[in-house]
């Protein structure tokens, strides 16, 4: 039986860590040929690595996602070793120092909605021509549910995130009638890297944090990484301009 995206080529950024790992891992076991691009290229490709241990086939590119030159090079990375891009997760991401409104710093703000917001546009911009000269694709962004509701102390992140959804849902329009569906995922408190370091600097404990979940337990990158693929799939071929919400219940309270 063949996978939901057999024969299609998946491009992934942040791709050598947490939820991008736990995606390109379950893109290469659902038939993509994967390519990794990450800002530490060591993790990247150890993420590959682990895909061809598997089986499956994967690359990998070291790119800043938020300098413009860099993603054209993935791009183009991407096309020229694997001849074209089916599927895009835009998904690297940081979270930025804490700190209330007033507290946050402007390289701080500038710097987090650089990689978390800019970046993803920048990666639309070079993703979505080559999509349209292929005669279409799919493409995920990650969001938040801080792009959904307010958190405090992570002002600039909330705002990227937010950013995300509507840069995400402005695509979707303008690409509906040319075979290109965008959508985004806004993952809950998710067990990954990042979210271990937020969770430090917050100076919350683990446990009060599952206190606030109504599941009873953080989520895994895997649980997004479904999400993902079908969203990317054909599975999800009349969704588009979506934010799917993966987090256990937080913002249904």
């Amino acid at each position: 039986m063949a996978g939901l995206l057999q024969d299609k080529v998946a491009l992934v950024t942040g791709g050598g860590s947490g939820i991008g790992r736990a995606t390109a891992l379950r893109m290469a076991q659902e038939g993509a040929k994967v390519m990794i691009a990450d800002y530490v290229p060591e993790s990247a490709e150890r993420s590959v690595k682990m895909i061809k241990d598997a089986g499956g086939e994967a690359s990998c590119v070291a790119a800043d996602v938020a300098v413009t030159r860099q993603v054209e090079m993935m791009v183009n990375k991407t096309v020229e070793t694997y001849g074209r891009i089916d599927c895009a997760f835009n998904n690297a991401g940081i979270e930025g120092a804490m700190g209330d409104t007033a507290s946050c710093t402007e390289e701080n703000f500038d710097r987090v909605v650089a990689i978390d917001l800019k970046a993803v546009w920048l990666c639309m911009k070079y993703e979505i021509p080559q999509m349209l000269k292929q005669g279409g694709g799919a493409i995920v962004n990650t969001a938040s549910i801080a792009g959904l509701v307010g958190f405090n102390n992570i002002p600039a992140y909330v705002a990227a995130k937010h950013g995300v959804v509507g840069l995400t849902r402005t695509a979707a329009l303008e690409f509906a009638q040319k075979n290109i569906r965008v959508n985004c995922v806004c993952p809950g408190v998710i067990r990954t890297p990042m979210v271990e370091r937020a969770i430090d600097k917050g100076g919350f404990t683990e446990a009060e944090v599952i206190a606030g979940e109504p599941i009873g337990r953080l989520g895994q990158p895997q649980e997004i990484a479904e999400g993902v693929i079908w969203l990317l799939s054909d599975a999800s071929s009349f969704v588009t301009g979506h934010p799917l919400t993966i987090d256990g219940g937080w913002i249904a309270r």
